[in-house]
């Protein structure tokens, strides 16, 4: 923990939702739900509005359409997502070479190589609201939730108290006042089982935690938990800012707030897991040979089990088919609650015929990676086309040979909705040179 609160903490509010609002002049201001569109998907993140009805990430979209039937539900388009994460990266690294990305929507910023004369809390929130400003200027008007501490797990905590679009700082001896009335789920590791086990013991807060010894933690809990959280409910938090390194393994993983128990549903947090793995290898030029499934039980047991292919692959179809057979070989009853997606044995080519056929069922899957490729002439909602007529526009929705379409781009007013033939062929896929 450092003397003055020198590590910042930004988060992109809603980032898929608000980029799909801000790229969709007539969705700013209502409900969009971004994730896998079909009954099997699985929402990946929900405007602020959508938020109002109970949408959230990780439930079923069967579930996010009953309760929000109005929204927009919208396929992910990771190449906007991540065009506009490398401009926020940017920024952040003008701000300080210390800065580690902890996803395309939020990053760990180490403020101690900054340009700041002194760290007193006017100097720092003023320096943080000019870092928000030219975020939202690169970004075309995101928000960013900042939260500025003296360790990261004091900044993460403080970005996540005034959302969206806040900005905290937690000054140098105020932590433990800051995280003592909390709940105990507000330290990382602490899921629904965990606090669970807690509360049986009569721990339901910060304070609670901190009066319990350590040993008795560790009897509660075991070695590593216990330690753990015996350190954090003391604020007590020394992990260094580390900036990117030389890339050994992608991966993607999720912890849910409620223990999943639905297999069909892990089955789809799979896929959409794996279909973001593919992504980063592609935009990093890298394939990788073995694709691991890491699952977190609902009494923190982690396992993880791995396959290796003969030859790498950067296919997403391939990596979640293969992830999906992984999680099939486990008994998964009493719930998880982390799944997670990795690749490793990374290299910089692939053998592009081996993986060429897409497999058996694989249509029947939400592949969110299919509005990246140029030739798709799967109608999609929410992926961006162009008409030879009607300029640019993105798709409303499609089916029983037609099309809709809203012509409209994020720089202009709110368009007109046209339906055409599904094969019209001055209809095609878009995306940016």
């Amino acid at each position: 923990m450092r003397p003055e609160a020198s590590v910042m903490h930004l988060d992109l509010d809603a980032f898929f939702a608000s980029v799909e609002q801000r790229d969709k002049p007539s969705l700013r201001g209502k409900p969009v739900v971004v994730g896998g569109v079909s009954g099997r998907g699985v929402v990946s993140t929900a405007s602020y509005e959508a938020r109002r009805y109970g949408v959230r990430s990780a439930m079923s979209t069967r579930e996010a359409r009953a309760r929000c039937p109005h929204a927009a539900f919208l396929n992910p388009r990771f190449h906007a997502y991540r065009d506009t994460s490398l401009k926020v990266m940017e920024v952040l690294r003008e701000v300080s070479p210390l800065v580690e990305p902890m996803s395309l929507d939020e990053a760990f910023v180490d403020l101690a190589p900054a340009a700041l004369e002194a760290y007193d809390e006017p100097s720092v929130r003023a320096f943080a609201e000019q870092v928000r400003a030219e975020v939202s200027a690169v970004t075309g008007g995101l928000t960013a939730s900042v939260g500025i501490g003296t360790s990261k797990f004091i900044a993460k905590v403080a970005s996540d108290l005034d959302k969206p679009d806040g900005l905290v700082i937690v000054a140098a001896g105020a932590e433990q006042d800051l995280l003592r009335p909390m709940h105990v789920t507000v330290i990382p590791g602490v899921g629904p089982a965990t606090a669970e086990r807690l509360r049986r013991a009569g721990i339901t807060t910060v304070a609670d935690l901190e009066s319990v010894t350590e040993d008795e933690l560790v009897r509660l809990l075991g070695k590593a938990q216990g330690h753990g959280l015996y350190q954090l409910a003391r604020a007590q938090d020394d992990r260094p800012v580390v900036p990117e390194r030389e890339t050994k393994s992608v991966s993607v993983e999720g912890t849910y707030d409620t223990d999943l128990t639905d297999r069909r549903l892990m089955e789809g947090l799979v896929s959409r897991q794996a279909v973001g793995v593919a992504e980063r290898l592609r935009r990093s030029g890298l394939s990788g040979r073995t694709i691991t499934l890491k699952v977190r039980l609902h009494d923190f047991t982690t396992l993880s089990r791995s396959t290796t292919l003969s030859a790498p692959t950067d296919a997403g179809p391939t990596i979640a088919r293969l992830a999906r057979g992984l999680l099939a070989e486990l008994d998964l009853t009493g719930g998880v609650r982390l799944l997670g997606v990795g690749v490793s044995g990374l290299a910089d080519w692939i053998q592009d015929d081996l993986f060429g056929e897409q497999p058996a069922g694989a249509e029947e899957e939400p592949l969110e990676s299919l509005p990246d490729l140029p030739d798709v002439r799967t109608w999609l909602p929410g992926m961006d086309v162009e008409h030879t007529e009607h300029g640019r526009g993105w798709v409303w929705g499609a089916g029983r040979g037609i099309v809709t379409v809203r012509f409209e781009t994020a720089d202009s007013a709110p368009g007109p909705v046209r339906s055409l033939p599904a094969d019209d062929a001055a209809l095609s896929p878009w995306r940016p040179q």
